[in-house]
């Protein structure tokens, strides 16, 4: 990427205006690869150590979290009426414009990915890509090996949708499962289930393509994704 002027690289971090970051930059607060910065029009890549007071600045482009989504939230970047999963962040980092790529229902918990990089998030829910999503399931019912059978041909749900062939691992004798698809309709997983005669009375993603739930995350709790995680991502663009 270019390089931009280093009042710049501080804002777009979300935690000062431009005008905040000219003035840390004039106080001597602002180093820059060892050396205190001398103006705030100085261009430097995002990559370059840039530290506040000692501390470091992190000025990539984009950002990219892990959420344990929590029930009782909205997939969502504002609402009127209900808390959203941007409400578990700090406010620098909703500033920057995140969203959540793949929405969960409110009730659903689970792997959220939050993220300001429109061009992933197009990737990782294009339905030309066929991204796997994995879930567990609890159902009210009892799943056998004929469902199985009926998702891996492609379900035809009452209201006329057809399914893509999904994967269905019976578990704990046919009260939950592990439910591989590769689209993400509209609560889709439930309808399925449920037109089998199984509703869902509980609902967990664990996997979206490369991007496994850390199982340290509580519910609520987010991390930063590794380098590792990042470059697996980073491939489906």
């Amino acid at each position: 990427m270019p390089q931009q002027r280093l009042d710049k690289l501080l804002s777009s971090t979300g935690r000062w205006s431009r005008k905040e970051a000219r003035e840390l930059v004039r106080q001597g607060r602002v180093s820059v690869q060892g050396r205190t910065a001398a103006r705030e029009d100085e261009k430097y890549e995002h990559t370059a150590e840039i530290r506040v007071d000692g501390a470091p600045v992190d000025c990539s482009p984009f950002i990219y979290l892990m959420l344990h989504k929590p029930p009782g939230l909205l997939s969502a970047t504002r609402d009127k009426h209900t808390p959203t999963v941007l409400n578990l962040l700090p406010e620098h980092l909703c500033r920057r414009g995140l969203f959540p790529a793949g929405r969960l229902d409110k009730d659903t918990t689970g792997l959220l990915l939050l993220t300001d990089d429109g061009d992933l998030g197009h990737a990782l829910l294009s339905p030309k890509r066929h991204v796997d999503k994995v879930y567990f399931a609890q159902v009210d019912g009892l799943l056998t090996r004929a469902d199985q059978e009926a998702l891996a041909r492609g379900l035809t749900l009452p209201d006329g949708l057809q399914c893509l062939p999904a994967g269905l691992e019976l578990l704990e004798g046919g009260r939950a499962c592990r439910i591989t698809l590769r689209e993400g309709k509209y609560h889709q997983v439930k309808r399925m289930l449920e037109a089998r005669g199984a509703p869902v009375t509980a609902l967990k993603r664990l996997s979206m393509g490369p991007l496994v739930l850390d199982e340290a995350l509580k519910p609520g709790q987010w991390r930063e994704l590794t380098q590792g995680e990042r470059t697996a991502l980073l491939a489906l663009k």
